[in-house]
């Protein structure tokens, strides 16, 4: 350990004292109905230090117990993340990085911040495509690379194939994709089925292309709706990864009226939705022609997850 540094107990209170004073992070959490206490203040310090420090948060007690002093070159990083943190910015950002699923990602403003919810639309797909392994599974709006990285090196697909609108979204996922792949190397772990990112919006980069499933965290807030948005996601995450028009509705009916023609037979369409949207992209399934139209639930008992079949006659 570096004796340059100062005590780990030091450096998070530090953090958590300019946490605690930090006018925006009050107000986010007034506005947003969390806790705004003491508690809050040190926990978000502590997880703000275990991710500089590249470690889980439990961890802290035992680098605490045993007098762990902070390298100067880490210490600096911690306090540009709280300076940031302090501002309002999402702690995804301040950090650099997510978790989502197995998989720590590398996250900056070009990219959404993966979220628990997207992990049941993961869990989704590949409880659906479990018992029949290969063929391709494709990600539209593919933003961090979340679920496409999660379905190559959880899934048993031939290839996965990730798309996005932006430049930007996706050269951060293909940094991701090297990340985990490296990190496979480094744990001898098998490195799953590749996967390749292509530029486009919807299906267009779809072309020749039969999926097995086609996977989407799609933009569906309204433009009406944006404004009401929590501020730490209205202020920092990218609108054009977040609003759609039609009512939020877009996208999906995009997605839904070309589907049939990159889908193997029987093959699925498995979107995340805003839970105002789940019955309408439900229906929009239904009229479509998809069979076994379902909604899921997530652990909230929100409506989360459509799910929708290709069954030609």
């Amino acid at each position: 350990m570096a004796d340059d540094g100062r005590l780990l107990r030091d450096v998070l209170h530090d953090a958590a004292q300019q946490l605690l004073a930090s006018p925006a992070l009050a107000l986010e959490a007034r506005t947003d109905g969390t806790a705004g206490s003491e508690v809050e203040g040190h926990r978000e310090a502590r997880w703000l230090v275990a991710a500089m420090l590249d470690v889980a948060p439990g961890e802290l007690g035992r680098l605490l117990s045993v007098g762990y002093r902070t390298p100067a070159s880490t210490q600096a990083r911690i306090e540009v993340a709280a300076r940031r943190r302090a501002t309002g910015e999402p702690m995804a950002y301040c950090v650099g990085t997510a978790p989502f699923r197995h998989l720590v990602l590398a996250v900056d403003r070009r990219v959404l911040i993966p979220r628990p919810e997207t992990e049941i639309v993961v869990g989704e797909a590949l409880r659906l495509t479990a018992s029949h392994p290969g063929g391709i599974a494709v990600d539209i709006g593919t933003g961090s690379g979340a679920i496409a990285l999660s379905l190559a090196t959880e899934g048993r697909y031939e290839r996965v194939i990730a798309t996005d609108l932006s430049d930007d979204a996706l050269a951060v996922a293909a940094a991701n994709a090297a990340r985990v792949a490296a990190a496979r190397v480094a744990a001898a772990e098998p490195g799953g089925a590749p996967v390749e990112f292509r530029q486009g919006a919807d299906l267009a980069p779809l072309r020749g292309v039969r999926a097995r499933v086609i996977v989407s965290n799609p933009p569906y807030i309204a433009y009406s709706e944006a404004a009401a948005l929590p501020r730490s996601v209205r202020d920092w995450e990218p609108t054009v990864a977040l609003v759609a028009a039609d009512e939020g509705m877009a996208r999906y009916a995009a997605i839904l009226a070309g589907a049939h023609e990159h889908l193997e037979p029987l093959g699925w369409v498995v979107f995340e939705v805003d839970t105002r949207r789940a019955q309408r992209t439900a229906a929009l399934a239904t009229t479509q022609g998809y069979q076994q139209v379902q909604v899921v639930r997530d652990l909230t008992g929100r409506e989360r997850v459509v799910l929708a079949q290709y069954a030609p006659a």
